[in-house]
């Protein structure tokens, strides 16, 4: 990568923690399983393949200290299932509101997550979204977007990789890579495969 690429994609990738945390949210969903019954239930059922507990329409909202929303979740169905201890949500839709008030949004056809939440997979037409917004300064902040067919989040470890075709933007450039690997601890971002650049002229950048 040139040195003018290489700035575009620094700036692209301040906005992957972000990112990271939509994604990190969908395992917000082991409140359901405080539902009065739900552990006992399925401690009764024989371990085979069949879910024992399924929502329909179904929305998980969680709150910080002061009452004000951090995420919810949609989903058309979901279904846990004990053989396996994993939840399996369709249609999956996310917003996370940030304490400074920043937006963002995933969706998928399906989620999968295990029993305590520690791994995630977005399965299908996934994308998570951080809206644009005007930070303190009054810079506006173009909106940055994350597309793939599969993602997997490690929320233990902080990593969220795949290994298929994934679509990174920002306003009007983007990055498109055959894998992705990102490690937020150490907030290292590896592409894998073919890797592309776009990035689209505009007067400030050529000023830079």
């Amino acid at each position: 990568m040139n040195r003018q690429l290489l700035g575009i994609w620094d700036r692209i990738s301040i906005y992957l923690p972000m990112i990271l945390m939509g994604l990190l949210a969908l395992g917000s969903w082991w409140l359901v399983r405080s539902t009065p019954g739900f552990t006992q239930a399925s401690r009764a059922l024989s371990l085979r393949h069949e879910p024992d507990y399924f929502m329909r329409n179904f929305s998980i909202k969680t709150f910080d200290a002061k009452g004000r929303m951090k995420n919810e979740i949609f989903g058309a169905q979901a279904r846990h299932f004990p053989d396996t201890d994993t939840v399996e949500i369709e249609r999956v839709r996310l917003r996370l509101v940030s304490e400074q008030g920043g937006i963002i949004t995933a969706a998928a056809d399906r989620a999968l997550t295990n029993g305590d939440g520690s791994e995630v997979q977005l399965i299908g037409n996934a994308n998570v979204v951080r809206e644009a917004r005007t930070d303190a300064s009054g810079r506006q902040i173009p909106a940055s977007e994350l597309r793939g067919e599969f993602f997997r989040a490690y929320t233990n470890s902080e990593r969220v990789k795949t290994d298929r075709p994934v679509l990174l933007l920002r306003g009007n450039d983007q990055f498109s890579a055959d894998g992705m690997d990102f490690d937020n601890v150490e907030r290292v971002l590896s592409l894998h495969g073919r890797v592309r650049g776009e990035l689209q002229a505009n007067p400030s950048r050529q000023s830079q």
